[in-house]
């Protein structure tokens, strides 16, 4: 029992919590103190460059995606890997310049299907695509430059 001249005892009161996600130690307000980490903009790191086995792997990998799936390989393959290394910068935008050529090949052979040579407009595109891909595609995995012919540069 207490007695009237005694308060009552009152729970421990747990120390105050910054906000959530707020960085442990320092307050959520006020601007950073000199030398502390700051929390703002995200800094990003340059991309490593790959080392000359896995950029000949990607490479050929464009050139035969190309075969299979038409300028998606390339185009993904030149925006991701385009800072990686010299030589699969250049194998992706020459892969992604041949198979835009293609494209444009393909859609005047679909125009021009109602007369006869569009026919052998998209045969002779379809036949050029697989030979010249393989071509590639076993140049770049012997580690060696390649530009295909007959192509519209988009870019260098």
């Amino acid at each position: 029992m207490t007695t009237p001249s005694e308060p009552p005892q009152q729970p421990p009161v747990p120390p105050a919590q910054p906000p959530f996600g707020a960085p442990q130690g320092q307050p959520s307000y006020g601007p950073p103190q000199p030398g502390a980490p700051q929390y703002g903009a995200p800094q990003y790191a340059a991309p490593q460059p790959m080392n000359p086995a896995d950029e000949k792997l990607w490479a050929t990998l464009v050139h035969v995606g190309g075969i299979f799936f038409s300028f998606l390989p390339a185009l993904i393959g030149y925006l991701v890997l385009k800072d990686r290394g010299p030589f699969v910068r250049a194998h992706t935008a020459t892969a992604l310049n041949f198979q835009l050529t293609l494209l444009i090949a393909y859609l005047v052979g679909t125009i021009t299907s109602i007369l006869i040579i569009g026919f052998f407009i998209l045969i002779a595109a379809g036949i050029l695509a697989i030979v010249f891909s393989i071509i590639a595609a076993v140049k770049a995995n012997r580690g060696e430059w390649y530009s295909y012919p007959l192509t519209i540069k988009f870019l260098s």
